[in-house]
C-alpha cells in the first residue's frame, strides 16, 4: 500500500504538505514541480489500498485524474484555494477548499491541524502575497516585527524558487527543497541553520536587481505590464517580482511576460491587490490560462497573442 503527496512546488504547497507530515509523519510518493506544472494527478497511478494527499493545485485542472482516482475506491484528502468547479461527490473524497481572496492552502491546513504549526501557514501566507492575512494569523504567535520580517522573507524566497519553465530554470527541485524544510517544525531554525536559506536569499537579490531595470511596455494608472527576456532568471522572479509590484502599487493590476524559447510567452498576472479580483478572469481568455482571482497566469500565450492580451487587460482592469 502506498500513500501519494501531490503538492504545488511552491512556498504554500511545500508549507501546506510539512505542516500536514509535521503532525502526521508517513512514509510517501512525493509528487511535485515547477509552480505551473498543477496537472500533477496524471503522474499518480494508484492500486488498492493506496491514498493520496493532494495540495495547492485545482481541482477543475486536474478534474479527470480524480475522477479516475476515486474510481478506484482510493481515499483523497484535497485542500486548496484555486478555483474548484463543482466538486466530486464521491465518500472517498475528502476537500478542504476555500477560494477566499485572503485564503492560501497553508492556511487551510492549519485550519485542520488546530493551529498546530502555524508560524509554517504565516510562511505559506507570506509566499502567496497575503501579507495582511499573515500579520493577522500570526497575532497568535506574539512575533516581533523582525520575525515576521523573517518569515515574510522566507516565504517569499520558497516561492520565488518555484517559478520556471522547468526544473533547470529552479536553485532547488521542489521535492528536494521540501526534504531540506522537513527536519525544522519551527521556521526560525530553519532559517538560522540551513545554507538553503542564503543560497536562495542571494539569487533572489540578483534576480530582483536585474528585474528592476526593465521599463513597462505598458503602463496606465489601472495596469502596467512588463516584457522580460528569455533567460532563466527572468522566469525565477516572474512570481515575486510581479508581487512587490502588487504591494507598491497597491491599486493597480500588473502582468509579466517572460519570453520562452519557443517564442511564447509566461505570464505572471496580479490583481489590484486593493481589490484582489479579475486575474482568473482575465487569463482563462486564453490557453493554458489559469489561477486565482488575485493571482493567475498563462504558462503558453502565444506570441501572435501578445497584443490581444495587453489590450485585454487593459479593458478587465480599466
Amino acid at each position: 500500500m502506498a500513500h501519494f503527496d501531490v503538492f504545488n512546488g511552491d512556498a504554500d504547497g511545500i508549507c501546506a504538505l510539512h505542516q500536514l507530515r509535521l503532525a502526521d509523519p508517513r512514509e510517501s510518493t512525493l509528487v511535485t514541480g515547477v509552480k505551473r506544472d498543477i496537472n500533477l494527478l496524471k503522474r499518480v497511478q494508484v492500486n488498492a489500498g493506496d491514498s493520496v494527499t493532494v495540495l495547492d493545485i485545482s481541482l477543475d485542472k486536474n478534474r479527470e485524474e480524480l475522477d479516475r482516482i476515486l474510481a478506484s475506491n482510493v481515499p483523497v484528502s484535497y485542500f486548496d484555494h484555486h478555483f474548484a468547479g463543482e466538486v466530486p461527490d464521491s465518500a472517498h473524497l475528502s476537500a478542504h477548499i476555500d477560494t477566499a481572496g485572503d485564503v492560501c492552502t497553508g492556511l487551510l491546513v492549519n485550519r485542520r491541524l488546530k493551529g498546530q504549526f502555524l508560524a509554517w501557514a504565516v510562511t505559506a501566507l507570506y509566499g502567496d502575497n497575503l501579507h495582511e492575512a499573515a500579520k493577522s494569523a500570526a497575532e497568535p504567535l506574539g512575533l516581533s516585527d523582525a520575525q515576521l520580517s523573517e518569515l515574510e522573507q522566507l516565504g517569499t524566497l520558497l516561492n520565488y524558487n518555484g517559478y520556471g519553465s522547468t526544473l533547470d530554470d529552479l536553485y532547488f527541485a521542489p521535492d528536494d527543497l521540501y526534504r531540506k524544510v522537513q527536519p525544522y517544525a519551527d521556521p526560525f531554525d530553519f532559517i538560522a541553520s540551513d545554507t538553503t536559506f542564503e543560497t536562495l536569499r542571494n539569487g533572489f537579490d540578483s534576480d530582483m536587481k536585474r528585474a528592476g531595470s526593465i521599463e513597462p511596455k505598458v503602463k496606465t494608472e489601472t495596469c502596467a505590464a512588463f516584457l522580460f527576456p528569455n533567460e532563466s532568471f527572468s522566469r525565477r522572479v516572474s512570481g515575486v517580482y510581479s508581487n512587490q509590484l502588487a504591494r507598491d502599487n497597491p491599486n493597480r493590476a500588473h502582468a509579466l511576460l517572460s519570453e520562452l524559447p519557443s517564442g511564447e510567452y509566461l505570464v505572471s498576472v496580479r490583481a489590484p491587490l486593493a481589490t484582489k479580483t479579475g486575474a482568473d478572469e482575465l487569463v482563462r481568455q486564453f490557453p493554458t490560462g489559469g489561477g486565482r482571482k488575485a493571482a493567475a497566469g498563462i504558462n503558453q500565450l502565444p506570441a501572435d497573442q501578445l497584443q490581444l492580451f495587453l489590450e485585454t487587460m487593459q479593458s478587465q482592469f480599466r
